[in-house]
């Protein structure tokens, strides 16, 4: 019963109505340093992309790249390749004010960081200059948190996944209390809870569970989970095999209620994509289809904005030794229909 609400409630079952050759992605930006969050401002529906390598966020102005916040510190990721880092996932409180997951310390120093953006055409803020939260320290056995990779935002309620303890795979939260931040905090031990590595993906369902997708680990396995978690008990309502190798992001269609991902694949980025996942029974068990709708290089996230319109992010290839020497064939995409 617990499985059939859940599913009911998140997950819409549709049948296939079109191929992957009536998805044309355009080229929105391009020759970006590892693009890895995006995030659509309300009322304006103007893009803002987390340029994790060039550790600064940039927004789409008559279509080109214009700064919003610049300078933060660079940290590095992987072990091959390697990649520099700042910051990481986006989304958006209101028209003002953008929430910003860090990367770019160490783990048990990053925060998550609030901005209140410039308007078009104005300089840009220095990394400092936003609010910040506490960092997730270590505690006794417990080691710090950090690389907050995406962050899901529900009213004054903030969740961002997190990867610096790899025993528990935290997701973390804090509230907005009367427009003050309130404390970061650990709120979810997503690997007790289904025994997976790596939550990356969140996104907040239509009946505002917190959705999570569990990476799993960096191999050829189809290992990544799709999870549902309640907001105030913090259980686990249902956790089902995604079908994707690394499930990196995920965003719900405002039009048609649709639940999209992107597999980033470590192993392979060849077999990376955009998929949709769709509820459907198979030997009388509910489970996740999941339909590859493009071929993608690596891709880090996604964001519908009011129409329905998709963004992706396209990360690029790291040259595997220097994370300084990072290339820029990172890419903003764009999907108008179809979806």
């Amino acid at each position: 019963m617990l499985h059939r609400v859940a599913l009911s409630c998140t997950l819409v079952l549709f049948l296939a109505t079109f191929a992957e050759a009536q998805i044309k992605p355009e080229v929105i930006l391009e020759g970006l340093k590892c693009p890895s969050g995006v995030a659509i401002q309300p009322e304006t529906g103007t893009v803002y992309v987390a340029e994790t390598a060039a550790s600064q966020i940039i927004r789409v102005v008559d279509g080109k790249a214009e700064v919003v916040v610049k300078d933060f510190p660079a940290d590095e990721y992987g072990k091959g390749p390697i990649y520099q880092i700042g910051p990481l996932g986006l989304a958006f409180l209101d028209k003002s004010r953008l929430v910003v997951g860090d990367g770019s310390l160490k783990d048990g120093e990053e925060v998550v960081r609030i901005y209140n953006v410039p308007e078009n055409g104005k300089e840009a803020l220095s990394a400092d200059a936003g609010e910040k939260t506490n960092p997730l320290a270590a505690e006794g056995d417990v080691p710090g948190e950090g690389n907050f990779y995406a962050v899901a935002v529900d009213a004054s309620d903030i969740y961002t996944t997190a990867n610096g303890d790899d025993k528990k795979g935290w997701v973390a939260h804090l509230a907005i209390e009367k427009d003050k931040l309130g404390k970061l905090e650990r709120f979810i031990a997503t690997k007790e809870s289904v025994d997976v590595d790596a939550p990356a993906a969140i996104t907040i369902s239509p009946r505002r569970e917190v959705v999570v997708g569990q990476m799993g680990e960096i191999n050829d396995q189809k290992d990544s989970l799709l999870t549902f978690y309640d907001q105030k008990s913090k259980s686990l309502l249902l956790s089902l095999p995604a079908e994707m190798f690394d499930l990196v992001g995920l965003a719900y269609s405002p039009k048609t209620g649709r639940l999209y991902g992107v597999d980033y694949s470590w192993a392979d980025p060849k077999q990376g994509g955009l998929y949709r996942l769709d509820a459907v029974r198979r030997d009388g068990k509910q489970v996740v289809k999941a339909t590859k709708l493009i071929d993608l290089d690596q891709p880090t996230a996604l964001a519908f904005n009011e129409a329905g319109e998709l963004y992706i992010t396209v990360f690029g290839n790291g040259d595997g030794k220097d994370a300084s020497k990072t290339p820029a064939t990172g890419k903003l995409l764009k999907i108008g229909e179809g979806l």
